[in-house]
């Protein structure tokens, strides 16, 4: 059987995708998310920088997608880099996180939320 090459690009946008997230939350997600639930601050921050993702890709309108959260966090990386930001090396400190870090876990909250059926590999 054939595959429309339409059919096997998508597939591999959105393997891509979910790999970009996975990568992301094994850098900042993992210990950014534990830290924010025993930090009530940085929490309030996370969700502040979520609404404002939320915002940002219509997703009141339309279910967010990995495809739309990894474009997105590659863009204000890329952005950030581009301004002069270097990532830290190691673990982030998540006392005082910056911006861009905050809004980076901000991304990995919210891909926590998508319905497992979009993760699922294609």
């Amino acid at each position: 059987m054939r595959v429309p090459y339409s059919q096997v690009a998508t597939r591999t946008a959105a393997a891509s995708a979910r790999t970009a997230l996975a990568l992301l939350s094994a850098s900042v997600g993992a210990d950014g998310l534990a830290a924010a639930a025993n930090r009530p601050g940085l929490l309030a921050l996370v969700d502040q920088h979520a609404a404002a993702i939320r915002d940002s890709l219509d997703g009141d309108r339309r279910p967010l997608t990995p495809a739309a959260l990894a474009g997105y966090a590659e863009g204000v990386r890329a952005a950030a880099v581009e301004h002069g930001w270097t990532p830290p090396v190691g673990s982030p400190d998540w006392t005082e996180p910056d911006w861009l870090l905050t809004r980076l876990l901000a991304v990995c909250a919210l891909a926590r939320t998508l319905d497992p059926r979009h993760l699922e590999a294609a």
